[in-house]
């Protein structure tokens, strides 16, 4: 974005939907429109079509839902738009909350991780936090990262969780190897590793483990 397209001190902010959900965009609209700094200048129906957007400039926070069915996911979608020069900052507004979903968002470059069910006021205070250039996690969503940061031996990796989440939509070792682009054996390693975290001692065990502690999406 050039500096024709960044936002003065007093000036709304710019806001861009992104959610498959014609009725969620309509709500969101709703709402934010009722909040005299904010304007929604666009929306999006497709994590491709955010991207695109955002590349063309003019917004400052980008409302950026997780899942959009087929094509490109959220957190894709916002490593995207991070990545480049004078991005706008991008908040994630989704009902997932599980480690896997989270990490993936916040490795991206997500600014901040709400969940939809967040109160008006907690949305509101999270887009100015975001575009203020800081960080804006929902409670329960940093209750989490939390929680994995005081015990780092016993937490997930990114790529176990990854894994994890493969193996809980049904895919075979072979499957995920060909996902994640890794050999099988390194699959195998870390379905080991996960076990061991889990304190399980068969896929079933360990994804009905995860589930129940919200580490992987059912």
């Amino acid at each position: 974005m050039n500096d024709e397209g960044r936002r003065r001190a007093g000036d709304p902010i710019r806001l861009l939907l992104a959610d498959d959900h014609p009725v969620v965009r309509a709500g969101l609209r709703a709402v934010l429109d009722t909040e005299p700094d904010f304007r929604v200048v666009a929306e999006a129906a497709t994590a491709e079509r955010a991207v695109a957007l955002a590349a063309a400039g003019g917004f400052d926070v980008v409302l950026m839902d997780l899942q959009f069915g087929p094509g490109m996911h959220g957190a894709q979608a916002t490593a995207a738009i991070t990545a480049a020069a004078g991005a706008p900052r991008v908040l994630i507004l989704t009902t997932y909350d599980s480690d896997a979903d989270i990490l993936a968002a916040v490795e991206a470059g997500a600014s901040g991780y709400l969940l939809k069910d967040a109160p008006p006021e907690e949305l509101a205070a999270a887009v100015r936090t975001a575009a203020a250039g800081r960080s804006a996690l929902a409670p329960a969503v940093a209750h989490r990262l939390m929680d994995r940061m005081r015990t780092p031996a016993e937490a997930l990796t990114k790529r176990e969780l990854e894994v994890l989440q493969l193996l809980g939509e049904g895919l075979s070792n072979q499957q995920i190897s060909k996902k994640l682009f890794l050999s099988q054996a390194t699959v195998k390693s870390h379905l080991v590793h996960i076990y061991a975290k889990l304190g399980v001692d068969s896929r079933t065990s360990a994804v009905a483990a995860a589930t129940a502690r919200r580490l992987i999406r059912r």
